[in-house]
């Protein structure tokens, strides 16, 4: 068991839920029309599903890792990073592949579960659009990395992760809420899908040397590592404007500004990439910058309800 959660990278779970607080909070704090409450808006059960498929992509997308980069040799001496579980041997590459379909059948299940939770027996098209968006999102994170064809290996990766995990984990869990799409909400959904590609890249920027061995064309890889540092500051630092801006547009009062505090350990961050010579010094700057993007969408969602505190009491407490 220790070894399986190893391989499922706990790390990068808190930055894989972000979008879904984000979209949810959003929804709490805009219910869709006058004659509407919070509660009649936000939902229990699209939350936990919504959380539970995030959660099930990540680590699917994880152990599909493992097993591409394994069985095709990427993960070999020559990598900076931690050693993988295929790399190691602690974990055979046949019981990973049986892993990656155990987990893509529990995470088709919960995105089930969180379309009928959403629209019930009614609204068909959207129904069936969100099933198949979920069905492609299971497919591309396998894909990431396993087969012939791997996008990962030709540089894709980037836009995987933006796309999944930061516009439709945040657009889609609202719309799973409001039935609308709120353009507004593009700020924070396109913020948390660049710190998303920021973590990836980082990944890719320690490991430039064995995936360039290895044939693995990463962005990083393409530009190489002085492009890939400029690619990277762009990146963190287009997020934490688009954040900003988001929270002007909203019109925030100053105590819903404490998401501000997020941004000093992603300035921080940005200093040490720009002074780091060494690729292995990275690796702990993953793990910062995502519970940096965690603390970022808890204190942005935090802002965005806390004008609303009485949207909280009669949610939680029933009015009373």
């Amino acid at each position: 068991m220790k070894h399986w959660i190893e391989a499922a990278r706990l790390r990068t779970l808190p930055l894989s839920v972000s979008g879904i607080i984000v979209g949810s909070m959003y929804a709490l704090s805009h219910p869709t029309a006058i004659e509407l409450t919070p509660s009649d808006v936000f939902d229990w059960n699209i939350f936990g599903f919504a959380l539970l498929t995030t959660l099930g992509l990540q680590v699917l997308s994880n152990f599909a890792n493992d097993y591409g980069d394994g069985v095709k040799g990427t993960d070999n001496d020559d990598r900076v990073g931690p050693k993988r579980a295929i790399q190691s041997g602690i974990i055979t590459a046949p019981a990973m592949k049986k892993a990656i379909m155990i987990t893509s059948i529990l995470t088709l299940i919960a995105a089930v579960s969180l379309i009928y939770y959403s629209f019930g027996q009614d609204n068909v098209v959207y129904s069936v659009f969100f099933l198949i968006l979920g069905i492609l999102a299971i497919i591309s994170a396998i894909r990431y990395t396993v087969g012939n064809s791997a996008y990962g290996y030709k540089g894709y990766g980037d836009l995987f992760v933006f796309v999944f995990f930061g516009l439709v984990s945040t657009l889609g869990v609202n719309f799973l809420y409001s039935k609308e799409l709120d353009v507004l909400l593009f700020l924070p959904a396109t913020a948390i899908g660049l710190l998303s590609v920021g973590v990836l890249n980082l990944n890719n920027m320690r490991d430039e040397e064995s995936d360039r061995k290895s044939n693995k064309n990463t962005i990083v890889v393409k530009l190489g590592g002085a492009k890939a540092r400029i690619y990277h500051y762009f990146l963190i630092i287009s997020a934490m404007v688009l954040v900003l801006l988001f929270a002007i547009l909203e019109d925030f009062n100053f105590d819903q500004y404490l998401f501000l505090l997020a941004y000093i350990p992603l300035i921080k961050h940005l200093s040490v990439v720009s002074k780091n010579k060494n690729p292995k010094e990275l690796d702990p700057e993953l793990k910062k910058v995502a519970l940096s993007t965690f603390v970022l969408s808890v204190l942005l969602s935090l802002g965005m309800i806390f004008f609303f505190s009485d949207i909280v009491v009669n949610l939680f407490l029933g009015g009373r």
